[in-house]
């Protein structure tokens, strides 16, 4: 049984990272988690229903959150999916941590707007401060993301860590997920090579990748190139549908999710972020 997370604010790119993680998991046990936060602002909100359009009152949000898990169980086309509401009032964080120990979640899934036309992050401040400050594996869903399971999976690295076992395991559930190709990319400068430690570390994830995936899986390494554009390069040539990332790799977490634009990373608007952390 998989418990996984989802935060909603029922916007548009909230219930379609929903949608995306029941077609990834369709074939586990799960448990979806949809969970609301409030603000001690919502609380007075949530007393009395407040006035919408035409002066006709409109649900609280107990009750926007209960319709959303009657309706997703309704529509839900597997028997071993099963929805839960969460709602509570407090800051973000805190509270995502809280239901991460209380319900046990093995994966936060979280909705992210990508394009809309304007310069904002690839990833909001809720978001980010999940990768950054909760120990969970996170997928970061675009709004524009097709609702299939992944069949090329890239895993951009500069093999400047370990790739443990807690790393190694949603790698490879991920890709068993979808059987899909797994790609490992390298950027390099130009006349740039890979030090003792990290050619190590690269020749344990081969074998690994060789012992577990054999014929699904290659290395790539892209020269003269920085990181961002090398990575965007190679994604829309592969036609990627999905990125691998580790926490821990901060260089690559910091320049592809946090330092850049919409503008300057087009292909978040469709593809999703997996988060692993160690």
């Amino acid at each position: 049984m998989k418990n996984i997370l989802v935060p909603t604010d029922f916007s548009e790119n909230s219930l379609r990272a929903l949608q995306y993680a029941q077609v990834l998991f369709g074939a586990m046990e799960c448990n979806f988690y949809l969970l609301y936060v409030g603000t001690l602002l919502d609380t007075k909100k949530d007393a009395e229903p407040i006035q919408g359009k035409d002066n006709e009152p409109t649900a609280n949000t107990k009750k926007r959150l209960a319709d959303l898990v009657k309706e997703t169980r309704e529509k839900s086309t597997e028997a071993n999916h099963f929805f839960f509401a969460l709602h509570q009032y407090g800051f973000f964080i805190p509270t995502i941590k809280k239901h991460l120990e209380e319900q046990d979640i093995d994966l936060i899934v979280m909705g992210t707007k990508g394009a809309s036309g304007i310069k904002e992050k690839v990833v909001g401040s809720n978001t980010g401060d999940v990768i950054t400050k909760v120990q969970c594996n996170t997928l970061v869903v675009p709004a524009q993301v097709e609702l299939s399971k992944p069949r090329e999976i890239a895993f951009p690295t500069d093999f400047n860590i370990f790739y443990s076992l807690k790393i190694l395991r949603p790698m490879v559930e991920m890709v068993r997920l979808g059987k899909a190709y797994f790609r490992i990319m390298n950027a390099l400068k130009e006349g740039d090579s890979l030090n003792e430690e990290q050619e190590k570390n690269k020749e344990y994830l081969l074998d690994f990748m060789e012992e577990t995936f054999p014929g699904t899986y290659s290395l790539h390494t892209i020269t003269n190139q920085k990181v961002k554009p090398a990575i965007q390069c190679f994604v829309e040539s592969r036609e990627i549908d999905m990125m691998i990332m580790v926490a821990k790799n901060l260089n690559f977490i910091q320049q592809i999710l946090f330092d850049s634009i919409v503008e300057q990373i087009s292909f978040h608007t469709k593809i999703p972020f997996y988060v692993i952390h160690e």
